[in-house]
């Protein structure tokens, strides 16, 4: 198959959903990438790597890095820039032109010949207006160009997540597969994204009360919406279905 992955931010790709992409690289499919922004507006790590206004150079290389750790096909940038970080951690969206972004989002699927869709979810994860962004463009454009596309949102909802506050409230995990076989592949993908290691562990080191690494906040379970499609094909796949976690044992 081919896969198109379509996220706001550099980054995205392999903390909400490392693991399901490498496994399907590792399996034969060609996994495509598409960001709208370089991650201008994100932090430029602890101690600084770089100044702000060269971040997003910065991020571009960073994620080429992750997404050949992840085994991907390809990787292509829209040129939107992401917006600063606002006063009291305000975010925002890179655009609200969404006939623009939502045409060039048909015309990569067209020359991918693209077969299925990964994208974030209807709350934008954490609320992140640009992550909402992305989702509203890719339903627009199945519901009026590809309404057979196969299409799937990260970070689904389900009890007892390890990291429900990552979680899609109103996206209901069609599946949980545990990424484990995976992890050094998602892991390596992490560790590419230098300029974002602080906020990656910042969270888990407050609320542990001491430092830990990349490796140690890297989630073994991923959680899936199954948006639109005529049947589940990824729950289906082989690789897949071995690796499912029985949604009944985690409610």
């Amino acid at each position: 198959m081919n896969i198109l992955v379509f996220f706001a931010h550099p980054d995205d790709e392999t903390m909400l959903c490392g693991g399901l992409l490498a496994l399907l690289s590792k399996s034969g499919h060609d996994v495509h990438y598409l960001s709208c922004t370089r991650g201008e507006g994100g932090e430029c790590g602890v101690p600084p790597l770089c100044s702000q206004t060269q971040l997003g150079s910065l991020r571009e290389l960073e994620l080429n890095c992750a997404v050949e750790k992840l085994g991907g096909k390809t990787l292509q940038f829209l040129n939107y820039v992401d917006p600063l970080v606002g006063p009291e951690n305000t975010l925002f969206s890179f655009t609200q032109d969404q006939e623009k972004l939502a045409m060039e989002l048909k015309e990569c699927i067209k020359k991918k010949d693209i077969d299925l869709l990964i994208s974030h979810g209807s709350n934008g994860e954490y609320g992140h207006p640009g992550h909402l962004t992305v989702y509203q463009a890719v339903q627009k454009i199945i519901q009026n160009e590809f309404p057979e596309m196969f299409w799937y949102t990260v970070q689904a909802y389900y009890d007892n997540s390890p990291k429900p506050h990552l979680l899609n409230k109103a996206d209901q995990a069609d599946w949980i597969i545990d990424v484990s076989s995976m992890i050094n592949e998602k892991v390596r993908a992490a560790l590419c994204h230098k300029s974002q290691h602080d906020l990656f562990v910042r969270k888990k080191s407050k609320e542990s009360g001491k430092s830990v690494n990349v490796a140690q906040v890297i989630q073994t379970e991923e959680s899936y919406h199954f948006a639109n499609g005529t049947h589940d094909i990824l729950k289906n796949l082989p690789e897949i279905k071995k690796n499912l976690i029985d949604l009944k044992v985690r409610k």
